[in-house]
């Protein structure tokens, strides 16, 4: 069965995000969790351990707090309130900390800092799996034993205002609650007054136990400006003044004799140097916990705060609440909270923690018994027994209270050696579905490497057996081989599998569809094998392994290319990828530069006695042609440099990566408030010079519209003020920029649908080349406008630079030096990958900007907001793979099979990486930055193989059919 290029390469793509997805959902672990599906009781709690008699009493010791506020302050660092401008930001706090009744402590929350694992961290005492970071976009109902229900279980009644992320972890919880959506960004005032709106009111009443006050403003203004952001200082002022209009409220309402309250300061995660979270940084890990209660000592003096899980907060929280531990808390008590109690409660506390960490690490590990941690928490037990008998008989001895800070401190060390062993299982790999879709992987990759010769011939057609391969025998010893394997693997596994979980349909699906790609493999290589001598006249890049004949600048894309997916196996160079491309490019820009050398001042021809330059003959014919190739051959040459120089600019633009990213660029600079003007400046001018450089290819209507649009653009980008126009104020009001960016989307669709009709008008009325290619470019055109719509202010030199290097290396260089459509795509692959880099990305989570979801929405809209934070942080290389279809659209000289050529391309330089990657983690599962490095680089992997299927699946659209192309042109 013989298939375009195009087709053969997007059908591979989709199959391999198919078997990438198999392998995900095997690799990121499932959270440790208890067997015992219920959630504790306290009828269930161990009794107190006592030598030689029956079991004491069960239960928990009276709870040492009556009312329970927690003010949860989203992205709040712990040096927002213990560093050197914590008295400047958060006064009273510091005083609190400092000189009343509170024990301080830095809180490390567990990568991925976003906000909906780490609720449930907070909330359940476990470590929450990675892929949390997708289900954080839509939060389901917490069905595992946790905090919240707990408390509801005891009768305690909740009230709730903030972010709406707890009211869909816990529906039907709370007795009273108002949310607040935690994705609109832009709003960094409302959201927070929304909250405190109901602060007053509900401290005066007395129908409450337990207040959670969850504020988003900071988190929001970090998104929008960054961590030294003027707007930083007043937002956490007023959270300082909220906390002490509380503590006020709650000294007040303190009657002699009853329990005491405990106010809680706590932080859900902290904040990068660029104002996002996501990641593993010091001070996006590090978060403040402050509590406050009567019940502790008076501070006498600055101390410096201990460090701390922010899962210790949960168990700490149930015990002094008299709740049941969650069963899957792997955190242990913060033994300062209990301070005042006596030494028999304290060990009670200790002991009950424990235990509960005792049965976990018994569902956890099949080899318990074995860790230190279980054999010292028996050890303790027995010794807590030995005290209470002694206790119980009366003994008041001095022995008895050293004999108890004894068992307190093995109590300690068992409590920190079964929860470090509890943490590092993160959980358990699924290495059935992730060998299944590793399998699948790379057989695809090798069908799309067997067919390569095929795939760039002149006819551009890859011949698939699957007629053949499946009516073959091996085909069916292969199906019931693997569905043997499948069902021994099933039946056997100790843990459940994903991939044993599926209907037998699909399973079966599956197993054919392996047995039939191994059988095509074996083909397809057998037929390979006589056909050495076929010569197919392509390129060097496109030619059979015998009549390869490479040039300088085929080494350096092949070697570049391969060298890349190597360095992906070292954690630093993940870290730090961009450095790789930005090496490659410049590499890059000396290679064509050395090309261009060659065609304009090296390369001769002899006739007769003497040598002529090339560029002779009917140049020679009129002066004024001359001085057009004299012009011609000088901007050829200086497009390599000026492309470096333009690289070279745009790297100073955003500091990314983990090494360096702490340190001013020229993007911070351009964003301060003294300098506003010199950005307003920069961003006209962007604005401009895209509108030159898109426009001329476009009708007039969408000239018109892209004008307008980008007026829309620099509208929007005052709205917000981060740029001014001259006649405005500086003290102006600030707005969301709502009208003008729906003002900018109208000309965006306009100009799609322009661009569409032209294309669907060249496709089926009528085979018009030229209509074709203008609305190919001016689809193109509208998506620029967006996205300049969606960079920050600053970031639009970027986008301009990318358009400025395409414009002037499709003139004079991919044009002139006749690159065949191979080179073509991968050096717009590699520029695409750099400029990526050049946005401010990373291989990080939080460098993913969220507020450009939000651009001209009202409320989070779930779709749009995906679509767009994924049109910003991958525009880079989508721009450059429109760009590159365009470029083979609209180049009459060249044959009609570029576009296949460039499509298989792209798929070989996706499928390369992301099937050596998913070999690497699986290889490194077990590293120490497994989570912090190499997990989020897996995620960019995986979206960005989608992408390009999407892209892929567009070059099959805009491919003309076998007839209705120019002749065939076979060059070197």
């Amino acid at each position: 069965m013989k298939v375009r290029s195009s087709v053969f390469a997007s059908f591979i793509l989709i199959f391999e995000v198919i078997g990438v997805a198999l392998f995900l959902r095997g690799f990121f672990p499932v959270p440790v969790k208890s067997s015992v599906s219920s959630k504790s009781k306290l009828s269930d709690l161990p009794p107190e351990p006592v030598t030689g008699r029956s079991p004491n009493s069960t239960r928990v010791p009276h709870p040492l707090f009556e009312k329970v506020v927690i003010m949860l302050v989203d992205a709040l660092r712990e040096d927002f309130v213990f560093g050197p401008n914590g008295r400047l930001y958060m006064p009273y706090t510091r005083h609190v900390v400092e000189r009343s009744s509170s024990h301080s402590f830095v809180a490390k929350a567990r990568p991925p800092t976003v906000t909906m694992p780490r609720i449930k961290a907070l909330t359940t005492g476990s470590i929450p799996g990675f892929i949390d970071v997708v289900m954080n976009l839509n939060s389901p109902a917490l069905l595992e034993d946790n905090l919240i229900w707990q408390a509801r279980a005891a009768g305690k009644r909740i009230i709730f205002y903030g972010d709406d992320t707890w009211i869909r972890l816990f529906p039907k919880h709370f007795v009273e609650f108002d949310g607040t959506t935690s994705f609109f960004v832009s709003d960094y005032t409302e959201v927070d007054n929304n909250v405190t709106r109901h602060r007053d009111s509900t401290l005066k009443r007395d129908d409450w136990d337990m207040l959670i006050l969850h504020y988003l403003g900071l988190d929001h203004i970090g998104h929008i400006s960054g961590p030294h952001s003027s707007l930083i200082q007043p937002k956490l002022l007023e959270m300082d003044d909220i906390l002490k209009k509380i503590h006020s409220a709650l000294i007040s309402k303190q009657t002699e004799g009853a329990l005491p309250y405990l106010l809680v300061l706590c932080g859900d995660h902290g904040m990068s140097e660029t104002g996002s979270h996501g990641g593993s940084s010091e001070p996006e890990v590090n978060t403040p916990l402050v509590l406050i209660s009567p019940a502790f000592r008076r501070k006498e003096g600055t101390l410096k705060p201990d460090v701390v899980e922010q899962i210790d907060l949960t168990p700490t929280l149930a015990l002094g609440l008299g709740l049941p531990i969650s069963q899957n808390s792997v955190g242990r008590i913060i033994p300062g909270v209990f301070e005042e109690t006596s030494l028999r409660d304290k060990l009670r506390f200790l002991h009950l923690n424990g235990h509960q960490l005792s049965c976990l690490l018994k569902d956890s590990l099949p080899s318990y018994e074995k860790e230190p941690g279980f054999e010292q928490f028996r050890v303790a037990e027995k010794a807590h027994g030995s005290w209470m008998k002694l206790y119980l008989e009366g003994n008041t001895s001095e022995v008895l209270a050293n004999m108890g800070k004894k068992v307190l401190k093995q109590y300690l060390d068992a409590l920190n050696a079964m929860s470090s062993a509890l943490g590092k299982q993160l959980g358990r790999y699924d290495m059935y579905s992730m060998i299944a879709g590793m399998v699948v992987v790379f057989q695809l990759l090798l069908l799309l490497l067997l067919a390569l010769p095929e795939a760039l011939s002149g006819a551009a057609a890859v011949d698939v057996p699957v007629l053949s391969a499946v009516l073959s025998l091996p085909f069916y010893l292969l199906c019931l081989l693997f569905a043997s394997v499948h069902v021994l693997v099933c039946t056997s596994a100790e843990s459940s599998c994903y991939f044993c979980s599926l209907s037998w349909g699909l399973v079966f699906a599956a197993v054919v569809f392996s047995s039939a790609l191994f059988c095509i493999l074996i083909s397809m290589a057998m037929r390979r094998l006589p056909q050495e001598h076929k010569t197919y006249r392509k390129s060097p890049l496109t030619a059979p392994v015998t009549e390869w004949s490479l040039s300088e600048l085929d080494v350096l894309l092949l070697a570049g290319t391969v060298g890349h997916t190597l360095s992906l196996a070292a954690s630093s160079f993940v870290e730090e990828e961009h450095q790789t491309w930005y090496f490659l490019i410049s590499t890059l820009c000396l290679g064509v530069f050395q090309d261009v050398c060659r065609k304009y001042f090296r390369e001769r021809i002899v006739t007769g006695d003497e040598e002529e330059p090339v560029l002779s003959s009917k140049d020679r014919r009129s002066g004024h042609r001359k001085a057009d190739v004299h012009s011609e051959k000088w901007l050829a040459l200086a497009t390599p440099p000026f492309t470096l120089l333009c690289c070279r600019l745009l790297r100073s633009l955003n500091q990314t990566g983990v090494q360096w990213a702490h340190l001013p660029d020229v993007g911070h600079w351009l964003n301060s408030a003294e300098h506003k003007v010199v950005l307003s400046l920069l961003a006209a001018f962007c604005l401009v010079l895209i509108y030159f450089l898109v426009q001329r290819r476009c009708s007039l209507v969408s000239k018109v519209a892209l004008a307008l649009g980008l007026l829309g653009v620099y509208s929007y980008r005052a709205a917000v003020d981060n740029v001014s126009f001259p006649w405005q104020h500086s003290g102006h009001a600030t707005s969301r920029g709502m009208l003008e960016a729906r003002f900018v989307y109208v000309f965006v669709l306009g100009i799609l649908f322009t661009g569409t009709k032209d294309l669907l008008r060249s496709q089926i009325i009528t085979a018009d080349a030229k209509l074709r290619s203008r609305g190919l470019w001016e689809i193109y055109s509208g998506l620029v406008l967006l996205v300049a719509l969606l960079f920050r202010a600053h970031n639009l030199p970027v986008l301009c630079g990318s358009l400025l290097i395409q414009t002037l290396m499709a003139q004079f260089i991919w044009k002139k030096l006749h690159y065949d459509a191979a080179q073509t795509t991968i050096m717009h692959y590699w520029f695409g990958q750099a400029f990526f880099y050049f946005q401010g990305n990373s291989n990080n989570i939080a460098t993913i900007d969220i507020s450009v979801g939000f651009v001209g929405l009202e409320s989070y809209i779930e779709a749009p907001a995906v679509f767009l934070t994924s049109l910003s942080t991958y525009a880079g290389p989508l721009l450059w793979a429109c760009h590159l279809i365009c470029h083979l659209s609209s180049e009459g000289e060249r044959s009609p099979v570029s576009l296949s050529h460039g499509c298989y391309c792209l798929a070989l330089l996706r499928s390369v990486p992301a099937a050596a990657y998913i070999v690497l983690v699986t290889v490194l599962r077990y590293h120490l930055f497994i989570w912090s490095v190499f997990s989020p680089k897996l995620l960019y992997e995986s979206v960005h193989l989608l992408l390009t299927a999407g892209v892929c699946l567009f070059f099959n659209t805009m491919e003309r059919g076998p007839g209705s192309g120019a002749p065939l042109q076979c060059r070197r």
